[in-house]
């Protein structure tokens, strides 16, 4: 990200943003659609309130657009000219949203500068000389002059993905379930899909995921709890920058992506009972129970009673007969009300009960700090993956591999708190060998995704017979995921060897560079260096998380299944 840490300058932004690779020997549909897919993940930032994030991605994809974009070779061929004038189009918007808030950053700077020369004047009042700011800790920006946080400020408790997986759970479950009733609210209010997307593509959505907000809201006490245990142990954690890049749902391999009918959401919740858990004055009476009609079966005659037993003789009590006056009830003292606590002194960290305000602003106060870098020292966002997404792949798959036929799915998902959730297996149409697998209807699956607000985050595919490993088929596939986004994966699938699967990526560098200058024809060819791909998961920045959501689609035809 653009700043978990201390605050940046805008011009320390605009060189992030103008930091990314570019090769005009990759399509221009595919950039296009890496364009389309930074403004959705400024989205998200924006929503979240990460300014800087924000900027960063819509600066780049100005830059994208304006000075590589509109240059390329392939912006003359016909298919290409729309796509590339909506892009056009998009960058007034990101002028506009970079004008506001580019203040803001400002300010948040400038209050910084003020603080470490405070910090600077203290220490050489303390230490009677002059001291440099360089060597005061850098973990005391913003919380020696004043600790407590200011309204707006991007400061937010960064989290461990492998220790708060049941956190990362319940935050994808209700990100799901939130994007669900957004698109219900939209139909619901009379806009169709047509002009949804229109809306979306030309920048005038605004915002609407704000306003529809508070029609998805859901209490969860025990997500407030869990909240508030994350805060307390995190308290003074500080994470490393992390940087993002520009993220694509294309690949550069000749795959055709399927024809894909409008699916919704399955998953539905409902709202909590709030009832009063006892009448108040004003509540109805309750009724009188009901009169059962008399019983007339006749009964046999009750037995008569039992003689009275003789009393025993008991000394006289005076007490009976000389009655004394109850004690006088001695006066109490009225109850003195107790002061109230004092309240305790909090850092940034330490925030107010998340139970007092609401689940949509308790979403904002974290992020996931990165799990795996690069080789060249970039962060990579943590991936969090089904467990079960294997499983039911191999289940949709087991007609192909008895015949010994590769099958593929496209990994789909969403970005939330600085982290990639995987919520969808997208099966499409696809044609198949032992060693190969192709998918088709490219476009629709592009429409699927932007109907959905889905991301691509990787692919999926089975080796029948042959061990787990990347073939350099399967590397020149994924360079077309890596090179748009690097946390994209690739999951191997080999069933009937062992170790039975996988999760891999691009080196970077050598591998990706390698792959981007390979040139040489055939479905096996060898390359002249070792390490081009790596594990992702063991370790890496993917995390399994059990009980995340997974929908999965499958878009074949009944006779390829």
């Amino acid at each position: 990200m653009a700043s978990l840490g201390a605050p940046l300058s805008v011009q320390d932004v605009v060189e992030q943003a103008k930091n990314f690779e570019y090769n005009v020997h990759i399509p221009l549909r595919y950039w296009l659609r890496t364009a389309d897919t930074m403004q959705k993940e400024a989205q998200v930032y924006e929503a979240e309130g990460n300014d800087p994030q924000t900027y960063l991605l819509l600066y780049r994809h100005a830059q994208l657009v304006l000075n590589h974009l509109a240059k390329h070779p392939d912006r003359t061929l016909p298919e290409n000219k729309k796509g590339l004038q909506a892009a056009k189009n998009a960058v007034q918007s990101d002028l506009e949203k970079l004008e506001v808030i580019a203040p803001r950053i400002r300010k948040r700077h400038s209050e910084l500068v003020e603080r470490r020369r405070a910090q600077q004047k203290a220490l050489e009042a303390l230490e009677g000389q002059h001291a440099r700011i360089e060597e005061f800790p850098q973990e005391l920006d913003g919380q020696i002059v004043d600790r407590a946080p200011k309204r707006g400020s991007f400061t937010k408790t960064t989290l461990d993905a492998g220790e708060n997986r049941s956190l990362a759970a319940k935050l994808a479950q209700r990100e799901v379930r939130r994007r669900d009733a957004a698109r219900r609210s939209v139909r619901q209010a009379g806009v169709t899909e047509e002009q949804e997307q229109e809306r979306r593509t030309g920048g005038m959505w605004g915002d609407w995921e704000k306003e529809l907000r508070r029609e998805s809201s859901e209490a969860d006490d025990d997500l407030s709890a869990q909240i508030q245990e994350v805060a307390r142990i995190q308290n003074g954690q500080r994470a490393p920058p992390n940087f993002s890049r520009p993220t694509s749902i294309q690949s550069t391999s000749p795959y055709r992506y399927p024809t894909v009918p409008h699916h919704t959401a399955q998953e539905r919740w409902s709202s909590s009972d709030t009832r009063p858990p006892y009448p108040g004055p004003a509540s109805v009476p309750a009724r009188p129970p009901k009169e059962f009609p008399l019983d007339t079966t006749p009964r046999p005659p009750a037995l008569p009673p039992k003689p009275p037993k003789a009393p025993t003789s008991t000394p006289p009590d005076d007490r009976f007969e000389h009655p004394r006056p109850p004690p006088i009830p001695g006066k109490y003292p009225e109850p003195v009300p107790a002061p109230p606590p004092i309240p305790g002194k909090y850092s940034i960290d330490d925030r107010p009960s998340p139970s007092s305000r609401g689940d949509s602003e308790d979403l904002d106060e974290f992020n996931f700090k990165p799990a795996a870098y690069l080789e060249n020292g970039e962060p990579l966002r943590t991936v969090f993956l089904p467990p079960t997404l294997r499983h039911q792949f191999l289940s949709c798959a087991s007609k192909n591999t008895r015949l010994n036929l590769e099958t593929c799915g496209i990994l789909c998902g969403i970005l939330k708190s600085n982290a990639l959730f995987i919520t969808r297996l997208v099966i499409p149409e696809q044609t198949s060998t032992s060693d190969t697998c192709e998918t088709v209807n490219e476009q629709e699956l592009f429409d699927y995704c932007d109907k959905e607000e889905l991301m691509v985050l990787g692919w999926i595919h089975t080796h029948p017979t042959q061990t787990c490993f990347m073939s350099s088929r399967d590397l020149h596939t994924h360079v077309g995921y890596q090179v748009m986004m690097p946390e994209s994966i690739a999951i191997v699938c080999a069933p009937t060897k062992e170790p039975s699967w996988g999760i891999f990526r691009l080196t970077d560098p050598p591998g990706k560079q390698v792959i981007l200058n390979c040139s040489q024809p055939g479905i096996f060819h060898p390359h002249s260096v070792d390490n081009i791909y790596t594990d992702a998961l063991n370790p890496g920045h993917v995390v399994e998380l059990p009980q995340a959501p997974l929908e999965v689609v499958d878009m074949r035809p009944k006779k390829q299944f």
